[in-house]
């Protein structure tokens, strides 16, 4: 069993951590205070939006895993998967981090 962080102890440390580096973090959908299930949006000034959110794997962990990446000739897409991916799970945390080289914070 791993000890987890409660959630919103997270998401603020992640905003904190891409603001002092010079990006911007924000809360899209704000979820479960300690047990929710974070999403993270990674873009590069509004672009190029990457979607990654953590899963269980087979051994017990979590690890950070893509979801979703952007196609530009339809925008609309990327609205449609976060507002459905925040309807299926209310518990969800989703957050945007728009910084150079995003998958740093989440240890990738």
């Amino acid at each position: 069993m791993d000890v987890r962080l409660p959630a919103h102890l997270e998401v603020s440390a992640l905003i904190r951590e891409v603001q002092a580096s010079g990006g911007f973090g924000t809360v899209i959908h704000k979820g479960e205070r300690d047990a929710g299930t974070i999403l993270v949006v990674l873009v590069e000034n509004g672009e190029n939006m990457r979607v990654y959110e953590r899963m269980p794997q087979l051994d017990g962990t979590r690890a950070w895993t893509p979801s979703f990446s952007e196609d530009i000739e339809n925008k609309e897409k990327s609205s449609e998967y976060l507002n459905r991916r925040a309807a299926q799970d209310p518990d969800l945390w989703i957050l945007e981090l728009d910084i150079a080289r995003g998958e740093r914070f989440i240890g990738l």
